[in-house]
């Protein structure tokens, strides 16, 4: 298993090396601080974009009080308390970074709002793996993917190349919902999973498209605006799971579970009820 866990490393670091390689850097594009709505109200710059943050801390500290708060969330692992206060903390901290930024978008600022983000996302990675796959290994994951994603924001920033970042927030959402529908939970209510990654898609539609719903809305809201409060549902999302959840103790992945549910349902529509009929004889009365 070790050795396993040895290859599984050096094939992952092979890989992104020869990506790398074979790929050219990804400057940050200037125009991406160029967002539609630039209104100010109250002497706020670019105001919605800047307030649309304040869900982030308020899920982020509800999720890192409910953490601690006589263990309200059944962590059963230490690996999970620690890979959740990342996760709050990142998510909270968005709040400060995003808002910060928004308020003069420039690179330098926008250090302050991808750095949380990418903790938030590299916490969760970890405890998809103490959950799914191993708990040792998803704890000991956890400093080394938090300091992967702070080495790839840095290095975007000092040599303007985005490929590291994109790899950080590509890979967990692919690998999350995968490893969701996949692989067996330890936890009931799995499916908020899916849930919290159809908000995050969303959200990156809306933020693509920012300028796009600005003028669909007269000017009412912006997609970036939009952006931030469906990304907020993320967190949202995983808290209730949390709230809700308990220990699975027949567990089957989500995959397992959807074939089980359309077999019955297949079964169901082919049932034909048998109608049993017994004719009798019918005397033939002969006229006189």
């Amino acid at each position: 298993m070790r050795k396993r866990t040895v290859y599984v490393w050096i094939v992952a670091i092979v890989c992104f090396v020869v990506l790398m390689i074979v790929t050219p850097a990804i400057p940050q594009n200037e125009a991406y601080h160029d967002f539609a709505d630039h209104r100010e109200f109250f002497g706020i710059p670019n105001t919605l974009n800047v307030v649309s943050n304040f869900p982030f801390l308020v899920i982020g500290v509800v999720g890192l009080v409910l953490c601690y708060y006589r263990n309200y969330f059944k962590l059963s692992m230490q690996g999970e308390l620690w890979g959740w206060t990342c996760f709050y903390i990142g998510v909270a901290a968005v709040a400060f970074g995003s808002a910060y930024y928004h308020l003069k978008p420039n690179d330098a600022r926008l250090v302050w709002d991808r750095l949380p983000m990418t903790i938030a996302f590299t916490s969760v990675m970890s405890i998809f793996i103490i959950e799914r796959i191993d708990e040792r290994k998803g704890t000991i994951s956890l400093i080394p993917l938090l300091m992967t994603g702070i080495i790839s924001i840095f290095y975007w920033r000092f040599f303007d190349d985005l490929r590291p970042y994109a790899l950080i927030q590509f890979v967990p959402c692919i690998a999350i919902p995968v490893m969701a529908i996949l692989l067996p939970p330890m936890y009931t209510h799995s499916s908020y999973w899916l849930w919290a990654a159809v908000f995050y898609l969303l959200a990156k539609v809306e933020e693509a498209t920012d300028k796009v719903i600005y003028e669909w809305t007269h000017h009412i809201v912006s997609g970036h605006t939009l952006k931030h409060l469906c990304a907020a549902m993320v967190p949202v999302f995983l808290t209730l799971m949390l709230a809700k959840r308990s220990i699975e103790t027949e567990r089957q992945s989500l995959l397992q579970t959807w074939r089980v549910s359309w077999t019955k349902v297949k079964e169901n529509g082919s049932l034909v009820e048998n109608y049993t009929c017994s004719y009798s004889t019918v005397p033939v009365v002969e006229s006189p």
